[in-house]
C-alpha cells in the first residue's frame, strides 16, 4: 500500500496566524525551532511563543520572518491608504517613527494617516507614493 504519510500532529490544521505559517513552514523543512530561531537571530523563546500564539514578533523581525517563508503572511489587499502605510512599513520592518523621518514629517502625522484621519499634502504625496511602491527612503 502507498500512502501520504500523516502530518505531524504539531501541524497546523487550518494556516490562519503568524504561529500557524511558521510552524508549519518549520514542520515542511524538518527544523528544529532552535535552527529557525538561528535563522531568524532571535533565542529560541520568541519562535516558540510565536508559533503558540502567546506573542507577537517585534517589527524589526517581520523582514527575516518574511524571507524566512518566503513569502508575506500579512499580505493582504489593502483597500485604504492607512492599510496600504501599515502593510508596507511592516514588511520593511519600519515603526511610524522611522517612516516619519524618511518623509520629514511628524510620526503623529503617520499615525493620523494611518487611522485615516488625515490625508498627505499634495508635496509629500510623491515621495509617500514612492515609498508604497517600494523604493527606499532617504534616511
Amino acid at each position: 500500500m502507498k500512502g501520504r504519510k500523516p502530518l505531524p500532529k504539531a501541524y497546523p490544521a487550518q494556516v490562519e496566524t503568524l504561529g500557524d505559517h511558521l510552524g508549519g513552514k518549520r514542520l515542511d523543512l524538518g527544523l528544529l525551532q532552535r535552527k529557525v530561531a538561528q535563522e531568524l537571530r532571535v533565542t529560541e523563546a520568541p519562535v516558540c511563543h510565536w508559533e503558540n500564539d502567546r506573542s507577537s514578533p517585534a517589527l524589526r523581525c517581520v523582514p527575516r520572518i518574511i524571507e524566512f517563508l518566503d513569502y508575506d503572511p500579512y499580505d493582504t489587499q489593502p483597500e485604504d491608504l492607512g492599510e496600504r502605510i501599515i502593510a508596507v512599513r511592516r514588511k520593511l520592518g519600519l515603526s511610524q517613527k522611522e517612516l516619519a523621518r524618511g518623509l520629514g514629517v511628524d510620526p503623529t502625522t503617520v499615525g493620523r494617516w494611518e487611522r485615516g484621519q488625515g490625508r498627505p499634502s499634495r508635496a509629500l504625496r510623491p515621495r509617500l507614493d514612492a515609498f508604497l511602491a517600494g523604493q527606499a527612503l532617504a534616511m
